[in-house]
């Protein structure tokens, strides 16, 4: 599939959810063109953690309309996103600490197997040349990450920042279209946040990013657009120069009016 003739890959539009009488999204809208970084940002509560999973297929929303590639895609599963070309890592790593790290990143790579996820399952059909050609394909994703000397080991006996490159691993393993990343720079060092900053900018070189984060500088860094939200309602949007010096974002994060860096 390619994108649709308007170039928009992913189109969030009117997205409002409810849980019983809290409404946490009220009509926000977010488009991701292909290549493009947009940053997700806004104080704690504001609803980005809710409008992630609507866009990762985690939340079915109560009410507005999510396309990929201009089709439909309200109604996928996690699972389906993926399969589609849309990956995404999570706040808490959710690295299987059973498996090893090798095994680890060849999960992310099943929506790639030819004999689909039955034949890894049963053994059957092109299952044992998908397992080595999955296995090469997750080793070379750990190469690039720079943790290839970490295949055997598993996730728990590795540094924090370590286990943050095998879960980025895991996710592009499949070579997406869209990479949804959740608070990568969470727990890491100001050094490994500026490396951090660079991959988000190569990853653009090959797939869209959404970049949910309370790291401004990163944010202002790496994002062509930026959507601010704040009770559930999209206050600002627009480049990082514009979004640095709405007065609504000061606002929001600073309870004054007034230009500056929200943070």
């Amino acid at each position: 599939m390619t994108a649709t003739t308007t170039g928009e890959l992913l189109g969030a539009e009117d997205i409002t959810v409810r849980f019983g009488g809290l409404t946490a999204l009220d009509r926000v809208g977010l488009h991701v063109g292909p290549g493009s970084v947009v940053g997700l940002i806004g104080p704690n509560g504001a609803g980005k953690t809710t409008l992630f999973n609507v866009l990762s297929g985690v939340l079915r929303p109560s009410e507005g309309t999510l396309t990929w590639k201009g089709e439909p895609a309200v109604a996928r599963r996690p699972h389906e996103s993926a399969r589609a070309g849309i990956a995404r890592t999570f706040q808490g790593l959710n690295l299987f600490p059973k498996l090893s790290v090798l095994d680890n990143v060849v999960v992310g790579a099943d929506r790639t197997a030819r004999g689909g996820p039955l034949s890894m399952l049963t053994g059957l059909g092109h299952h044992h040349s998908d397992e080595k050609r999955l296995r090469a394909r997750a080793m070379e994703a750990l190469e690039s990450f720079g943790a290839a000397q970490y295949a055997d080991r598993l996730p728990g006996t590795l540094p924090y920042g370590v286990q943050k490159q095998v879960a980025l691993a895991r996710a592009c393993v499949a070579d997406p279209e869209l990479l949804l990343l959740d608070e990568p720079a969470s727990g890491l060092s100001s050094d490994q946040i500026d490396a951090l900053a660079e991959q988000i900018r190569t990853f653009s070189e090959d797939m869209a990013v959404v970049l949910v984060e309370h790291h401004m500088d990163l944010v202002m860094r790496v994002c062509d657009h930026i959507v601010v939200l704040n009770f559930g309602e999209v206050i600002a949007t627009g480049t990082p120069d514009e979004v640095r010096n709405d007065p609504a974002v000061t606002r929001a994060y600073l309870g004054t009016a007034g230009n500056g860096d929200p943070e």
